[in-house]
């Protein structure tokens, strides 16, 4: 896979389990203790990220702006939610609430030609229908949650089809071979 560069995209990024989920119930992340990355992912990401938009409810379940890539980046974020009266002011957080159109465009100026990351499967659904997101990036991890919140839920919609970006065929399916450990 190509690195990632910053190139002004929004970017809708996850690690995601086999079976398509991005969280465990209640926006539970222990799931991921012990998940191997590549060398240099983190530093890759935030290199290129210049703005994080997010959704309210993973802000409730970690309402702390200074543990995006475990304390790594620092930059604007921007959490998306209805009910702006009940928000408690964080530093270095600013809570919309408007469009989800509205909501990428201001994290894209905030971003200042870098990328914006999209943290969240319903802001992410809203934007890939509006046709606003450039990339979706995954990181598979080898676990079956069974539970939780997927990436992506559009219950009677359409198909997605989506284009391989970095190998020869851009409709390639994607080859993952895994056996139960331990």
């Amino acid at each position: 896979m190509e690195a990632q560069t910053a190139a002004g995209k929004v970017l809708w990024h996850f690690t995601m389990s086999l079976d398509g989920f991005v969280a465990g119930p209640g926006h539970a992340m222990d799931w991921m203790t012990g998940v191997a990355f590549r060398p240099g992912l983190v530093e890759e990401y935030t290199g290129t990220t210049g703005a994080v938009l997010g959704g309210r409810d993973g802000w409730d379940a970690f309402p702390d702006p200074g543990a995006i890539y475990g304390g790594a980046w620092q930059g604007p974020l921007f959490v998306l939610t209805h009910h702006l009266e009940d928000v408690r002011p964080a530093a270095g957080v600013t809570f919309l609430n408007c469009d989800a159109a509205e909501a990428v465009r201001i994290a894209l100026e905030a971003a200042g030609g870098k990328n914006v990351e999209v943290f969240s499967p319903t802001i992410g659904r809203q934007l890939l229908e509006r046709r606003l997101i450039d990339e979706i990036d995954l990181h598979i991890a080898p676990v079956l949650l069974g539970d939780g919140i997927r990436l992506f839920d559009n219950p009677g919609g359409t198909p997605v089809r989506l284009e391989l970006l970095g190998g020869d065929d851009p409709m390639a399916a994607v080859d993952v071979r895994y056996r139960p450990a331990g």
